[in-house]
């Protein structure tokens, strides 16, 4: 299993599109942090706690998860991955872990840099900073959503073998579909898979209200849910296809 993470984790840190979608990903999340820590007054722990949970780490891994195996079957290589790795369970798994890795790595990378920009510019303006352990408190969850959104897009693109359908059902479903449900039934959306739970590990809500959230301990659980029903479902299809 290592040597088939590892070439996972080669194929996926040398492509274009991996350093496209992470460069975009940090440009997106700073571009917002420094509008908002510089034209909006932070009164309170939870206004910054907001502004540094802002990585987007977690929906470029997202799009570049199921961009990457969908696109196993676009470019018409997976025959050549499969050869190579004839385990399919163990091939999805090392790939679902590898891009797991990428967004915690990534996740890490881009949160500390928002918490530092944020903080020069907030103290700079005499506004409410942070300190270590509520910082610690925000990091830990970013890596935790990133990671499971970085698998979460594996298993789409598993499943759903085209990477222009994977794409734009990801994004409809992220800001259309569970939008919708939030403003009709919260209590619904709160176990959604793209919003609602991560919303409740990390503890913002995407308006503001946290009691649309889930305790942090309940929506692992509902995320790990979504991971295991999923992989299942994955697994089954990747199996059971023709690569021809």
């Amino acid at each position: 299993m290592s040597a088939l993470l590892q070439a996972e984790l080669l194929k996926l840190r040398t492509t274009r599109t991996f350093a496209a979608l992470i460069g975009s990903a940090t440009v997106v999340s700073l571009l917002v942090l420094v509008l908002g820590t510089t034209l909006s007054d932070f009164e309170t722990e939870e206004d910054v706690r907001a502004a540094f949970a802002g990585d987007f780490t977690g929906l470029f891994i997202l799009l570049l998860g199921a961009m990457g195996m969908a696109g196993e079957w676009r470019h018409k290589t997976i025959t050549s991955t499969i050869l190579a790795a004839p385990d399919r369970l163990r091939l999805l798994v090392a790939k679902a872990v590898s891009y797991a890795m990428a967004g915690v790595v990534v996740s890490f990378v881009i949160t500390a840099a928002l918490m530092i920009v944020g903080t020069v510019i907030l103290s700079s303006r005499d506004q409410v900073t942070l300190d270590s352990a509520t910082l610690l408190d925000i990091m830990w969850r970013n890596l935790v959503v990133s990671a499971y959104l970085g698998a979460l897009g594996v298993l789409i693109g598993t499943i759903v073998r085209s990477q222009v359908v994977a794409i734009v059902g990801i994004l409809i479903f992220a800001f259309v579909v569970e939008f919708t449900l939030f403003g009709l039934v919260p209590d619904v959306a709160k176990f959604s898979p793209l919003n609602g739970a991560p919303g409740g590990v990390i503890d913002v809500s995407f308006d503001g209200d946290q009691t649309d959230l889930l305790a942090p301990g309940i929506a692992a659980l509902v995320m790990l849910g979504w991971v295991s029903t999923l992989f299942a479902a994955g697994a089954a299809l990747l199996r059971g296809r023709d690569l021809t």
